[in-house]
């Protein structure tokens, strides 16, 4: 069955505004290291003015892995709000160019485009500060239903259990995306989001909503409420029909019924920014299921693609990703 899309992903489209700190800076300003962090208009306005020189990008995790799709020449389609204003603006011109498919429409000028104030650490870390802005009036109306039918498989964040919404318009994809034969995917995001919504999480998964689970280490163990690995690992497995858990240095795991497939890391010259690094390592991996390739091939081109955006400023690949894995002999 021929498709118009390899990837279609759906999440919070936001603008990024990068700057490097110290750790006293997170410490003063009561910012939650290695964490996303939901704030308010007033807090935004604050924290972007006590920041300091910073750069605009374009991201979102979904927006993220969307145009990692597209890099490495794959297919890809996004759904993501934003407002008819200049960072909304950005973010349309920023996507499009990459070469995703994107028309959803935006939401007038209020609330603003969403934007998150990132702040990296000497050790890479990053901090995100998120206000969610125009990204809470994504909704079932937004869903494009021939593009979801028309995807191999429809990919969301867990980031979008924050805004309320968002939450009919997945529940819409995803039932559209079955109905036609299709699979769906997701990425647990981060712990604390992991957190708030474990039980809606484990029942995406147990129900066969979700197909392909994204998570990282300290998310996986987040999810089944323990300190073992080797325990959450097999607990995820039974749970869902496929899962890709990225461990940073120590690589990835990809997870089917019983089997475990270990996935070494890239190796890197030096760490800059760990931004973007998950949702990378998802369009590598989802690049290469969608191309038929086997699982211990998709999880090293999600390593690929996580280990070159790690070492840059910004959550998008700045060259291209299939040349990168051609370099690599993995395409």
């Amino acid at each position: 069955m021929t498709t118009r899309f390899d990837v279609l992903t759906v999440g919070n489209a936001i603008v990024d505004i990068i700057s490097r700190c110290e750790d006293q800076f997170l410490a003063d300003n009561a910012i939650t290291k290695a964490a996303m962090n939901l704030i308010d208009a007033e807090r935004a306005e604050l924290l972007y003015c006590r920041m300091g020189p910073a750069i605009e990008a374009s991201g979102g995790s979904a927006g993220n892995t969307a145009a990692g799709v597209a890099s490495f020449g794959g297919r890809a389609a996004y759904f993501g709000k934003v407002a008819d204003d200049q960072l909304g603006r950005i973010f349309t011109h920023d996507i499009r160019a990459q070469g995703v498919h994107y028309e959803t429409a935006p939401k007038g000028t209020f609330p603003p485009t969403a934007r998150s104030m990132i702040f990296v650490t000497p050790d890479g870390e990053r901090s995100m500060n998120t206000y969610l802005g125009a990204c809470v009036e994504l909704g079932p109306d937004d869903v494009e239903p021939d593009v979801v039918a028309d995807a191999k498989v429809t990919y969301f964040e867990g980031y979008l259990w924050d805004p309320p919404r968002a939450k009919e318009a997945i529940v819409e994809c995803c039932r559209i995306a079955h109905a036609n034969g299709r699979e769906t995917s997701m990425t647990l995001s981060d712990s604390f989001c992991v957190g708030r919504y474990r039980s809606e999480f484990l029942d995406l998964m147990r129900s066969g909503t979700v197909d392909i689970v994204f998570a990282n280490r300290e998310e996986t163990l987040s999810l089944y409420e323990t300190d073992d690995f080797d325990r959450a690992l097999t607990l995820l497995a039974a749970d869902c029909k496929l899962a890709a858990v990225t461990m940073s240095e120590d690589g990835a795991v990809i997870l089917k019924g019983s089997e475990r497939i270990p996935v070494a890391a890239t190796t890197i010259r030096e760490l800059v920014d760990t931004t973007g690094a998950g949702d990378l390592f998802a369009a590598g991996f989802l690049y290469g299921y969608t191309q038929g390739l086997e699982l211990e091939l998709c999880g090293k081109l999600g390593c690929l693609a996580a280990g070159i955006v790690i070492q840059q400023i910004g959550p998008r690949p700045l060259g291209s990703l299939k040349d990168a894995g051609k370099k690599a002999g993995l395409i």
